[in-house]
């Protein structure tokens, strides 16, 4: 009787969402019938706040203000319906944004014909990124490391609190683009190079931003922008915004699935991939956003371009003839809202010409206005414009700060500890050296209080250096710091050059130990691009020369790309990555160095050793070929520095007894089944293990993965406690798309794998597709 209560309410509750939405839609598509042709191209209009700003931007004593008179002929007379940005790409506080943000929709709300409020976005990639006092996490990288999705939701809550206190309902997140070319430049932006864990966690982001039952008229929840659809992670080049060239059943088997995970979570919104996919640009795709995004997928919020992009298609693709052309595609395409950013003159007097010689259907233009206009309507902007800060006594409250924390602490990832040199002990002399000990650029990354992250020294009042984190867990006394290298104040991030370098030399002979604090400086897209994955050539000779004193060296890592370290991995002592940490990364950091947190985080990426082996853990069987006999000796090996998954802990597990409730099913089954193992924690300390399930495909139609991941459970052990850790999968689980883009299962045999990494396999089993 219990559960037949607990099914009717939640059957009720459907039906009234349901209800809701179409409601909704039905009234978007009343005002939208009452909308002149010109009122609906701007709907679809997105322009940056800069070009509607006067004064100068030179803080403290910035005088930059809303320029009225340039607000009123966007939004007035041509109609334009969303605004992003902030002005120079720099935080303000929440009260700047709620008096600009109350000013745009007074205009709107006030002076328009049909009274329609401005839809305001921007990019807040790891927390209210353009709020000042804002509570960062960790990237989303970091977030991955963790293998527990509840951080990703509670960022998720959190920023979309301090979002909404800053007067904004929309935020262009989460990234969900497939990490899995480590040259690339936003790969700190995504969940890393597996589809299920990026899917698992992107999918709880989203109900962080948007609610459980995403409610985005709630005045603590922002509607979220899933990006950048589809196969913008995978250039040849592994250079932002550059072409991929990606066969469809490889884009559907590991693009695909984060993005459709989003989409059964309810996202509201998805930006494009600003790049082209064999030729044939996201952007003016059919094939991609229509026939693929809404039919196949069932997505049925607002697409929205990336910056510039139709733009682009003229003249930077050089796939059309004319801008006029490129917005023709576009729109075609299904794109419902233009990132313009600057002239939306160009836009709506071109698309209105475009619609009245026939070129692009009045239809295509009410679908996209009326989108628009839902959107506006489900996250209750006609109601209430404006959220204003006095309404939300949390912002970055102690408890926001605390979680922030905790995510950079489970995060962090021990890679190597010889002789347990960590946790270090109390008393050690210690010198601090390396660009990144005193570089809060470097914990953050881009999207921190600025595009490129260079400003989070004005903003980042709470964020302690590395230096400072240490030195307050060891005592200043016993801490030493010279740079040796250190980075520019430039706003490029690749400037690092010696500053006292023989100094830290002859420091280090004097230390018990050296903390060489390495990784790359903040970056964000375009101007993240390199040209060697090698880690700077003076942070290496850094490396180098100091090993050279025969002093223990730990290398702390904080970087958005896995760098290569092979020229010094085997000699050093230990190595932590802390990948982009946040505010509150640094005290994460030195309080597991000192050990009184215990590392419990695990690659989501594999980390390569060489610039010329960047193939994920999931490559075919190829790619590690067995010494054959013969004449030819066709010997190949996959050689990462440290395996997907990998990740040390201050204690140790065992693994034993492991189960599966059934060896096979038929074909077409829907039965569940479940495979369980004991882990134990066999050390002296209480710690935390991911426990990973993996399948194999011994052999397919198509050439299968060596291995894939199906399940991840992140477990807490006292000393001495086991726990029964059980994973449940369905055939579906062990599916394949096929070179006629269909998912299929395949009888056969299978090996089903559960470990510590994808390399440490601690227990596996047969399984059969009958």
């Amino acid at each position: 009787m219990k559960n037949t209560f607990f099914i009717l309410v939640a059957a009720t509750l459907s039906a009234c969402v349901q209800r809701s939405q179409s409601s909704i839609d039905r009234q978007a598509a009343e005002l939208v019938a009452q909308m002149t042709l010109e009122e609906k191209i701007g709907q679809m209009a997105q322009i940056s706040i800069d070009m509607l700003c006067k004064g100068e931007d030179t803080p403290p004593t910035s005088t930059l203000q809303l320029d009225l008179d340039k607000l009123r002929d966007a939004v007035v007379n041509y109609h334009v319906g969303s605004i992003l940005n902030a002005p120079n790409t720099r935080a303000r506080t929440a009260e700047w944004w709620n008096d600009v943000i109350m000013q745009i929709q007074k205009v709107a709300t006030g002076e328009t014909r049909l009274k329609i409020p401005v839809l305001y976005g921007l990019d807040e990639i790891h927390g209210a990124t353009y709020v000042a006092g804002a509570t960062l996490f960790p990237q989303e990288i970091g977030l991955a490391a963790t293998w527990n999705p509840a951080h990703a939701k509670r960022m998720g809550e959190i920023a979309a609190y301090e979002t909404r206190a800053a007067n904004v309902p929309w935020n262009f997140a989460p990234v969900l683009d497939l990490g899995i070319d480590p040259r690339w430049p936003r790969q700190y932006e995504n969940f890393g190079e597996d589809p299920y864990l990026s899917s698992v966690f992107g999918y709880q982001l989203v109900k962080g931003y948007e609610g459980d039952h995403n409610n985005v008229g709630d005045a603590t929840k922002v509607a979220a922008c899933m990006k950048h659809f589809l196969g913008y992670s995978a250039p040849v080049s592994g250079k932002d915004r550059t072409p991929a060239y990606i066969p469809a059943n490889v884009l559907l088997e590991y693009h695909v699935p984060p993005f459709q995970a989003a989409i059964d979570a309810g996202v509201h919104t998805v930006m494009l991939n600003s790049g082209s996919i064999n030729n044939q640009p996201v952007h003016a795709s059919h094939e991609w956003i229509t026939k693929l995004l809404r039919e196949q997928m069932g997505f049925k919020g607002m697409i929205v371009t990336d910056w510039g992009d139709i733009n682009s298609l003229y003249q930077r693709e050089k796939m059309a003839a004319s801008v006029k052309e490129a917005i023709k595609a576009s729109i075609n395409a299904g794109v419902d809202m233009s990132m313009i950013p600057y002239d939306y003159k160009e836009f709506c007097t071109l698309l209105r010409e475009l619609v009245n010689e026939g070129a692009v259907p009045l239809s295509r233009i009410n679908d996209a206005a009326t989108r628009i206009v839902s959107l506006k309507l489900k996250l209750n902007l006609f109601d209430t414009p404006n959220t204003l800060r006095h309404d939300y006594p949390e912002f970055h409250a102690k408890a926001f700060q605390e979680a922030a924390y905790e995510a950079a602490a489970d995060g962090i990832t021990l890679l190597k500890n010889d002789r347990h040199l960590l946790p270090l002990k109390k008393g050690l002399k210690i010198l601090v050296a390396g660009p990144n000990a005193v570089s809060k650029r470097a914990l953050n990354g881009g999207w921190t209080f600025s595009w490129q992250g260079e400003k989070v020294d004005e903003f980042g009042d709470d964020c302690r250096t590395l230096l400072e984190a240490i030195q307050h867990n060891f005592g200043k006394e016993n801490v030493n710091y010279v740079p040796g290298v250190s980075y520019t104040n430039a706003v490029e991030y690749a400037t690092e050059h010696k500053d006292k370098f023989n100094e830290a030399i002859a420091a280090a002979k004097k230390a018990d130990c050296v903390i060489l604090c390495l990784g790359e400086n903040s970056y964000c897209e375009k101007p993240g691009d390199l040209q060697d994955l090698y880690l700077n050539d003076l942070q290496t000779e850094l490396v180098q020369e100091i090993l050279k004193t025969g002093k223990k060296v730990i290398v702390v890592l904080s970087e958005g790309r896995p760098r290569v370290i092979s020229k010094f991995s085997s000699k050093v002592d230990a190595i932590v990555q802390t990948y982009l940490p946040g505010l509150y990364g640094a005290t994460a950091l030195a309080d597991i160095l000192a050990g009184k947190v215990n590392p419990s985080g695990k690659l989501p990426y594999t980390y390569p050793a060489f610039p010329n082996s960047l193939v994920p853990y999931y490559h075919k069987h190829s790619e590690e070929q067995r010494k054959s006999a013969g004449a030819y000796n066709y010997e190949g090996d996959f050689n990462p520095e440290y395996p997907f998954g990998f990740g040390l802990s201050y204690t140790t597990f065992e693994y034993s007894n492991l189960k599966i409730n059934k060896a096979h099913l038929p074909l077409g089954s829907d039965e569940e089944v479940e495979i369980s193992i004991d882990v134990k924690n066999t050390g002296a300390r209480a710690g935390k293990e991911v426990v990973q399930l993996y399948s194999s495909d011994l052999y397919a139609s198509l050439i299968p993965d060596v291995k894939r991941l199906r399940r991840f459970e992140k477990i807490t052990l006292e000393p001495g406690e086991t726990q029964t850790v059980t994973f449940k999968f369905t055939l579906n689980d062990l599916s394949f798309v096929n070179l006629e883009n269909k998912r299929v299962v395949e009888p056969g045999d299978f090996e089903l794998l559960v470990g510590a990494s994808s390399e440490d396999i601690k227990g596996t089993a047969p399984f059969t597709v009958l």
